[in-house]
């Protein structure tokens, strides 16, 4: 049995995921990997503790570590309980995911990705069916001793990326990461944003001789563009556009936003917007915010 003092001196999370063919092993990895797990894919069994030690000892050492292993590895049984007593001398710790789905589900979508399954050509008739029972006979043991099991058969992409992010996430995974970039139309859209918001309807300091060789992080220039008609109400109407867009992404599982403001150039409207809109979105304790200005200098 483990000691609380134990567990309080464990240095490394360390998940082993498995489950039956075409439960969401592969979706369940990419999930990990977004929340910021280190994911090793496939590993056979006999290199596992090996896998470990190496995380433990590298510079910066590994602290959350996944393996997905399945039937796809010749070398896999079933068996892990001798994988998890090895491990149990390690500074680490162990849990056990697994995932299934009804053998209806698991038949649907392998129809529909046109594959075998990996055991499908081990028995008598070599039927998808036969193959799925033999993985569910073959992993009963390490699903009884998994700590949490997910069913999969009625959940969607999201609803199972949902699931795993409450139980192997933390405060920072569930942040959402917004980037505000301001840009100057003439040079062109940036390629990878979200949102597009064009600032070009205020008036443009530029021809205010005063304020044109500053940029929009300068004082004068701020307050004059945010003084400006219909220029607070945007923002005001943009934020909340944002929210509800937030709000979808959360839900889909996209925890990634890049919020693009533009004006002509690039140095006075959009930029001082683009502070504007940061400012009201850094308020939030969930939304992180950072701030690019693309073309700022460029002319």
């Amino acid at each position: 049995m483990t000691t609380d003092s134990a567990k309080d001196s464990r240095t490394m999370d360390f998940l082993l995921v498995t489950g039956l063919s075409g439960a969401g092993l592969s979706t369940a990895a990419k999930v990990l990997e977004d929340l910021g797990w280190y994911v090793a894919d496939n590993l056979p069994p006999e290199l596992i503790s090996r896998m470990v030690g190496l995380s433990l000892t590298s510079d910066p050492p590994v602290d959350r570590l996944a393996v997905v292993i399945d039937v796809r590895s010749r070398l896999f049984t079933g068996d892990l309980g001798w994988v998890l007593t090895e491990l149990e001398a390690e500074p680490i710790h162990t849990r056990v995911l697994y995932l299934e789905a009804s053998d209806d589900v698991l038949i649907r979508r392998f129809e529909q990705v046109r594959r075998s399954h990996p055991l499908q050509n081990d028995g008598i008739d070599g039927t998808l069916s036969e193959g799925i029972a033999a993985e569910r006979r073959q992993l009963a043991v390490v699903k009884a001793a998994a700590d949490l099991v997910i069913d999969t058969s009625a959940l969607k992409a999201h609803q199972l990326r949902q699931k795993i992010e409450t139980a192997f996430g933390n405060d920072a995974n569930r942040t959402m990461k917004v980037t505000v970039q301001s840009f100057g139309f003439k040079y062109g859209l940036p390629m990878d944003a979200d949102l597009v918001c064009d600032v070009r309807f205020l008036p443009n300091p530029h021809w205010i001789p005063e304020l044109r060789p500053h940029t929009g992080q300068d004082a004068d220039v701020r307050d004059y563009v945010l003084s400006r008609e219909g220029a607070e109400d945007y923002l005001d109407t943009y934020r909340h556009l944002v929210d509800l867009t937030i709000t979808g992404y959360r839900r889909e599982g996209k925890r990634y936003m890049t919020i693009a403001v533009g004006c002509t150039g690039g140095k006075h409207r959009s930029v001082a917007m683009s502070e504007a809109l940061a400012r009201r979105l850094g308020s939030e304790e969930d939304i992180s915010v950072s701030i690019v200005h693309r073309d700022l200098g460029r002319e």
